[in-house]
């Protein structure tokens, strides 16, 4: 597939639509083998991608905490906090 490619061209949401694609075609049963094999080395490849923009919009983002004496402060986003 010449789309395996392209897919560092993909924006987040783009490869989110194209991992959603994959899975319909996946589950409809339809796809030859060869075409489900296909579909699911591209569908790994996008997860994969998702999932490390994802962790690195985490490292990035932090939150404001209020510290011991009542005062804002910066801290990490760890996931935990949620």
């Amino acid at each position: 597939m010449d789309e395996i490619n392209n897919i560092n061209e993909y924006s987040f949401e783009d490869m989110l639509s194209e991992l959603e694609k994959i899975v319909a075609q996946l589950e409809n049963g339809e796809a030859s083998l060869e075409e489900a094999v296909e579909l699911y080395k591209k569908g790994t490849l996008l997860a994969s991608k998702c999932a490390k923009l994802l962790d690195n919009a985490e490292k990035q983002i932090k939150i404001l905490v209020n510290n011991k004496d009542g005062e804002l402060t910066e801290k990490d986003f760890s996931g935990n906090e949620i």
